[in-house]
C-alpha cells in the first residue's frame, strides 16, 4: 500500500455540510459544530484541494453557515456550491420556488449555484410537466448552472439519467451497497456525460463505528460490522481508508461526498483518499459484501 503525495484527484471530493447546520449521523458524538469549528472545517477542505460543497435548504443552518464561512475566507465566488430545494416546496409553482431560491443565494452569499437538486426522487415525475419549465428558466437566467436530483433507488436513478434536463444524480453507494452498481447506473451516466455524486460513503457513520458501540436497536448490523472489521485487519487499513478508497477505485468518474464534525476529520479523510491499496481490495469487498440485508444499507429502515 502506498500513499500519493499529489492532490490532483481531491477535486472529486465534495464536502457535505449537513453537519454544519444540525447534528447528523448515527456516529455523531459532538453535535452541531460551533461557528469557529465550521470555519476550520471548510478551511481544511479548501486548503486540501476540495472546492465543491453540498448543502440543502432542509439542513438546518447549513446554507447560512457555509455562506458566511466562504465569504469570510473570500472564496464564495470560487467555490462550487450544490444545494437542494426543500422537499416540502410547491415545486411546480414558479413563484413558490423563486423566493426560496433567492433566500438560498442570499444565505450562501453567491449570485448563482453550481448545482440545484431536487431533494426527493418522487419529484422526478413532475419534471416532465411544469417543473421542467420552471427549472429551465432558472438555468437560462444564470441562477443555476446544473440541475440534478437526489435518489434512493436504482429505478429512479435510471429514470433521471434519461431526462435531458438532469445533469447530475446524487445516490447512496458504499462498500456494502451494490444496488446502483448492479443496475449499471455508473456506466449509463458516463455514456450520457452526466455526473454522479456518491453520498453515504460511510453509511451515515455506521461504517466507522466499532461493532461493540452499536445501540441495541441496531443489533442487526453487528455481524456486518464485525466482518468489516476483519477486512480492515486483513488489509492493514482503517475503516475510513477502505470505505473511501473502495469507491474511488470502483467508480473513477464519480464525485464522492463526505461530511465532517471537525477539521481533523476532514484532513483524515483527505489522507485516506490518497492511499493506494492493492487491487485485490475491490475483489474482496465485493466477495464478502455481495448481498447485504437492505435493513443495514437503507437508513430509512433503521429505528429512530
Amino acid at each position: 500500500m502506498r500513499i500519493n503525495n499529489a492532490t490532483e484527484n481531491n477535486s472529486r471530493l465534495v464536502l457535505g455540510t449537513a453537519q454544519l447546520g444540525m447534528p447528523y449521523g448515527i456516529a455523531n458524538r459532538t453535535g452541531q459544530p460551533d461557528l469557529s469549528t465550521g470555519i476550520a472545517i471548510v478551511r481544511a477542505a479548501w486548503e486540501g484541494g476540495i472546492y465543491e460543497f453540498d448543502t440543502a435548504q432542509s439542513y438546518g443552518e447549513s446554507e447560512q453557515i457555509l455562506g458566511r464561512v466562504l465569504s469570510e475566507m473570500g472564496i464564495a465566488q470560487k467555490a462550487r456550491i450544490i444545494s437542494k430545494l426543500h422537499p416540502t416546496l410547491q415545486h411546480s409553482d414558479k413563484q413558490a420556488l423563486k423566493q426560496p431560491l433567492a433566500q438560498s443565494l442570499h444565505r450562501l452569499k453567491v449570485s448563482s449555484l453550481y448545482g440545484l437538486m431536487l431533494h426527493r426522487e418522487e419529484l422526478i415525475d413532475p419534471l416532465e410537466d411544469d417543473l421542467k419549465h420552471v427549472l429551465m428558466s432558472l438555468v437560462k437566467k444564470g441562477r443555476v448552472k446544473h440541475v440534478g436530483v437526489s435518489v434512493y433507488s436504482p429505478e429512479k436513478a435510471l429514470h433521471a439519467l434519461q431526462l435531458d434536463l438532469i445533469d447530475m444524480v446524487q445516490l447512496p453507494t458504499n462498500v456494502l451497497d451494490r444496488r446502483f452498481q448492479n443496475a449499471k447506473i455508473f456506466e449509463l451516466a458516463e455514456q450520457k456525460g452526466k455526473k454522479i455524486y456518491i453520498r453515504s460513503v460511510f453509511l451515515q457513520g455506521l461504517l466507522l463505528m466499532n461493532p461493540e458501540e452499536l445501540p441495541a436497536s441496531m443489533e442487526f448490523a453487528r455481524p456486518v460490522l464485525k466482518t468489516f472489521e476483519q477486512l480492515t485487519q486483513e488489509f492493514g487499513m482503517t475503516r475510513q481508508q477502505i470505505a473511501l478508497r473502495y469507491v474511488k477505485m470502483r467508480f473513477p468518474n464519480a464525485h464522492v461526498i463526505f461530511g465532517a464534525e471537525t477539521p481533523e476529520q476532514v484532513k483524515s479523510n483527505i489522507a485516506s483518499w490518497a492511499i493506494d491499496p492493492p487491487e485485490s481490495l475491490l475483489t474482496r469487498v465485493e466477495q464478502i459484501f455481495g448481498n447485504v440485508d437492505e435493513r443495514v444499507i437503507n437508513p430509512s429502515l433503521w429505528p429512530n
